[in-house]
């Protein structure tokens, strides 16, 4: 019974110790009492943000930037609120090239947020997000999933509200735009960590 009992334990230590051993390499952040109404906040800007594009409002498309943001996706990098304006309004304009209906209607984008992961030290944040991007342009006009990626993003508290201060858009199916090798995660626990002046080992 004893040797049973010895065998037992020795078998759930060698099982435990990968997971321990990535518990220690991947230590569990911290939350301020106030993370989840800053998450909530940042998400409500990310929909927003998202609605914005597909219904073509650029007022408040610009609403969910701070004055000087950065944005970069596939066609180049735009600094300040008149340079982003310009490229994505010309953007929307030629998409019709490549989503349109049968008949060559522009199609109707809609565009959706599903993980998300957030750090928020002080006035400042960064999130991890998985978008995919749905048209009708499938075979009669039916539902095809276009486009999909990841947002690597900076939030900057201004003025008491959150503003998106840079966002990087990757395109998975895009040779050089796609994440990874890296849990992208990680990179930005170690920003948010850099920034509170203390990074984990």
């Amino acid at each position: 019974m004893q040797n049973w009992k010895t065998a037992l334990a020795a078998a759930l230590m060698v099982t435990a110790m990968p997971a321990a051993r990535l518990a220690a390499q991947s230590p569990a952040p911290t939350y301020a009492p106030t993370y989840a109404q800053d998450k909530a906040e940042i998400e409500d800007l990310m929909a927003r943000y998202l609605f914005a594009i597909d219904y073509f409002d650029w007022d408040a498309y610009m609403a969910t930037f701070a004055p000087d943001a950065e944005l970069e996706f596939a066609s180049g990098t735009y600094r300040g609120q008149a340079e982003i304006r310009e490229a994505v309004t010309r953007f929307s304009e030629n998409i019709g090239r490549f989503y349109h209906t049968e008949d060559g209607q522009p199609a109707k984008l809609r565009h959706v947020v599903l993980q998300s992961a957030v750090r928020v030290e002080g006035d400042r944040a960064w999130g991890t997000t998985l978008w995919v991007e749905m048209a009708n342009n499938g075979p009669g006009d039916t539902m095809k999933m276009g486009t999909y990626g990841i947002y690597e993003d900076q939030f900057s508290r201004l003025d008491g509200r959150w503003l998106i201060q840079r966002r990087r858009v990757l395109n998975e199916f895009l040779p050089g735009r796609e994440s990874g090798p890296e849990n992208p995660v990680r990179g930005m626990d170690s920003a948010a960590d850099a920034a509170r002046g203390g990074g984990r080992r």
